[in-house]
């Protein structure tokens, strides 16, 4: 709840930048603008935040309760129905009006999308003259600082300071800001709206891999899983595909539930995010690095089965009827509707793992197959991508690095763009009308 940390902050009372009423919202880049119509709020205009997109990178995702995150280029919002006030890390802001819910979507105050978020991305910027959000490209150092020039001076309810500094990063060396802005895409866009669920692997009680061999600051895999979760699913958002997490706090959740929230969601593919680590019995452990993506089937080397008993530990932790009982893969595996996902999913982390090899600066690993609990109850096409290996002190670094997350992150959005792309194409060609390649 956001309620009970308000204690800990002192909250401005600053009047709102933005009028009681008004409209519409202009939202606009150098290419594009588009108009958002506002609707009456209890105490001040509020709108349909999933209409700030294309323009803004911007994904939108049902948490539990009331509860509601927003996530622009990579900065999480966290905001609750009824509630007037927003979280973001560990920094509260008071909202002019108290966000709602209107037949399942999300509506929120003006305010936040005027004073609070270009605060929080560096390349957005609100024009109170022209009552517009406009976007800059990150890419340019001078478009940079036109959208710093263009950032009110005014102060916020609650907040961070004006001027915005380099991303911070926590005692983990995991950047606390904004990722820096990705490339676009070099693939046409989508012809039907796609979702895909990602996954942010292990959470809580569950650390995953600790890292790294020898010198270097100590790293997580928990928390470089659910920071470059982030950012590929801010990276998919720029590409126009919606995007749901499986977690977006540091959560336990069962491996079998994973699967289970991409499909209660009707998602078309799943792709989860996890940090390999070194076998202590190797000649050189600390030595080991690069990156490899995976997909369901049964395990068919020594190094598939060693990383599938590591990723599928993590059932120790979980306690009661949502840990896995039983051997299911031997029971999917037999399924064709399954098997044709399976094949699906081979060629999606064959794209993912090409796309990931033009940035990455590790050993290209390849696709490989193995029996990941976390991949079983998805019914669509999943994957496994092992980004790095946190055991490597030069890999750690570049894992925990804003810049490279971001990169990586970008390279996973492009292939799994371009799989997508794909199968639009052979669904048209073969039945006419685009369907989703999951269950929507």
């Amino acid at each position: 709840m956001i309620l009970p940390l308000l204690a800990a902050f002192q909250l401005a009372a600053a009047s709102p930048a933005v009028p009681a009423t008004a409209g519409p919202l202009v939202v606009k880049d150098a290419t594009r603008s588009l108009t958002v119509q506002l609707v009456p709020g209890d105490s001040g205009p509020l709108l349909r935040a999933e209409q700030l997109r294309p323009v803004v990178p911007l994904t939108v995702s049902h948490l539990t309760g009331n509860r509601w995150l927003l996530i622009v280029n990579g900065t999480a919002i966290e905001v609750e129905e009824g509630i007037r006030f927003a979280k973001v890390g560990d920094q509260t802001y008071q909202l002019a009006s108290a966000p709602e819910v209107r037949k399942g979507r999300l509506y929120v105050p003006l305010q936040l999308v005027a004073e609070i978020v270009p605060r929080l991305a560096v390349n957005l910027a609100w024009d109170p003259e022209r009552f517009e959000l406009r976007a800059f490209s990150t890419g340019s150092r001078f478009a940079a600082r036109e959208a710093a020039a263009a950032r009110p001076s005014g102060p916020l309810r609650s907040g961070p300071p004006a001027d915005e500094a380099p991303a911070p990063r926590d005692s983990r060396g995991l950047a606390s800001g904004p990722p820096i802005a990705s490339s676009a895409a070099p693939v046409g866009p989508l012809r039907s709206r796609k979702l895909v669920v990602v996954d942010a692997g292990h959470g809580g009680p569950d650390a995953g891999m600790h890292g790294p061999l020898g010198d270097g600051p100590a790293v997580r895999e928990k928390d470089i899983t659910l920071a470059v979760a982030r950012r590929v699913g801010a990276a998919l958002g720029e590409r126009g595909i919606d995007v749901k997490y499986t977690r977006t706090t540091d959560t336990l959740i069962a491996l079998s539930d994973r699967g289970r929230i991409a499909n209660d969601a009707h998602a078309d593919l799943f792709v989860s995010i996890h940090v390999n680590a070194a076998n202590p019995g190797w000649k050189n452990p600390g030595g080991a690095r690069g990156f490899e993506t995976y997909f369901l089937a049964e395990a068919k080397t020594e190094d598939a089965r060693r990383v599938e008993q590591m990723e599928n530990e993590v059932v120790k932790f979980e306690a009661g009827p949502s840990a896995h009982a039983g051997d299911p893969l031997s029971f999917i595996l037999n399924d064709m509707a399954q098997n044709e996902h399976l094949r699906e999913a081979n060629e999606l982390a064959e794209l993912i793992q090409r796309r990931m090899a033009a940035v990455h600066p590790g050993t290209n690993r390849g696709v490989k197959q193995a029996g990941f609990r976390v991949l079983v109850t998805a019914y669509m096409p999943a994957v496994l991508v092992e980004i790095g290996f946190g055991t490597n002190p030069a890999e750690a670094a570049y894992l925990t690095d804003p810049a490279r997350m971001a990169e990586l992150s970008s390279a996973i959005s492009d292939g799994v763009l371009e799989y997508l792309k794909r199968y639009e194409r052979r669904v048209s060609t073969v039945a006419g009308p685009v369907a989703g390649s999951g269950q929507r």
